[in-house]
Order: C-alpha cells, then structure tokens, then sequence
C-alpha cells in the first residue's frame, strides 16, 4: 500500500518537528510548512491527501488558507485550535475544515482522527457510490462533488459536508443520533457538548435553502434526518 502524503503547517518548529516524526513512525510521508507560502509549495510539490493545519500563522490564517484550500480541493483538513476555543472551532468547520482538534492533543489522537478521515476519503471516493442522487429539485453528483438545483445554481461540498449528505441520501427518511453522525462524518463519537454536528447541520440546510428546517429535521432528543425521498439516477 503507498504511504499517504500528510502536510502539517504549523509555525512551531517543536509542533512541526513532533508531528513530523510520530506521523513518519505511524508509517506516513510527512512534509512540513510554517505559513501560507511555504504550505503552498509543499501542497504543488507534495500533493498531500491530508492537512494538519494551524489557526495562529503568520500572514494568513489558517481560517483564510482553509477556505483558499476548498476552491480547488477537497482534500481533507484538520484544524489546530487554541484550548477548549468553541469559537475557533466553528469558525473552521464553517470554512470547510474536516475535524478539529484543541493544542492539547496527544499524537495517538491525532492519529486516530487521521486515518478516520482518510478511511472516508477513500470511501467517498470509491466507486460504490460514484453516481447521482435526485431529491426535491436537487441532483446531488457524488462524482464532482456538488449539488446542482433545477435553477441551474451549483454548490460545491466540502468534505464534511459531502460526506453528512452521502449518509441521509442514501437514508432518507431515517433518523440519525448525533454519536452516529459524528461516527460517520468523523469516525469517533460526538464530545459532550459539541457544537460541529450542529455547525455541519446548519451548512448543509444553508446549501439547501431549507430555511424552514423541513427537508433535514431535528428530531427532538433522537437525532436528524433527512425528510424526503431520494432516487438514484442511472
């Protein structure tokens, strides 16, 4: 199996230096960045499958580089954030981060979250589900990874996003906890109190125009789901 390209962009040569040499053990290539620029050389030399990828750089921030990133890639990124900073974490899911995960972390950790994502890129980009969903006046093209209305609008799916709708598509009209969302999203159970499902929630209801919340329900102390039939188009 070829080793998978992880890119740590962090201006702490220590944090660069540590991950660098756990992820290597773990059996990845690692290539390193302190800021913008230097991310943006390792990413056109390297092509990375994955991003670990600091809030705090000089120049731009990782917020700034994070939505950069998603014009041209769906690549998978996980943010480094400032401890226990809710609204650090929002903000990088709201740009089209993957996961988060606070400075205090252990490498086993991060490690885990790793190949969580990276199982899920690979799935999402299997041939399993390599066709088009249709619901409402929607088609739903798991191949590029976008939506297109019947009006012609197109939206482009990050990741995470791409990956919460796969799973209600393939659901409709079944309920979903918030442990079982985060499993597939994430591929670990949601931390008390968490507030990404909700942020995904609300990305993906913002893509669809359900301002009403009545295309994905909440359903009270049981979960979300999606609430209308789909069909696979041939």
């Amino acid at each position: 199996m070829d080793k998978k390209n992880i890119l740590v962009v962090d201006d702490s040569e220590e944090i660069r230096d540590a991950l660098s040499e756990y992820l290597s053990r773990s059996g990845f290539n690692v290539v390193t960045a302190s800021d913008g620029d230097e991310m943006w050389q390792q990413i056109a030399i390297n092509e990375p499958h994955l991003i670990v990828l600091d809030i705090m750089l000089p120049g731009e921030d990782g917020f700034t580089l994070c939505s950069k990133i998603r014009l041209k890639s769906h690549v998978p990124i996980i943010m480094l954030t400032a401890v226990c900073d809710e609204v650090d974490r929002i903000t990088g899911l709201e740009v089209g981060a993957d996961d988060y995960i606070t400075k205090t972390f252990s490498p086993r950790e991060l490690l885990a979250r790793i190949k969580a994502l990276l199982r899920r890129s690979e799935f999402n980009s299997g041939t399993l589900f390599s066709r088009r969903v249709g619901f409402l006046n929607w088609t739903f093209d798991t191949v590029k990874r976008r939506l297109v209305h019947a009006d012609g609008e197109t939206v482009q799916l990050s990741g995470a996003d791409f990956s919460l709708l796969s799973l209600f598509v393939q659901n409709p009209n079944k309920i979903f906890s918030r442990d079982e969302i985060a499993q597939w999203v994430w591929g670990r159970d949601a931390e008390p109190m968490e507030r990404g499902i909700d942020v995904q929630m609300s990305r993906l209801r913002k893509h669809l125009h359900d301002h009403d919340r009545s295309i994905i329900l909440t359903v009270r102390n049981k979960g979300y789901m999606l609430a209308v039939d789909t069909f696979f188009e041939s």
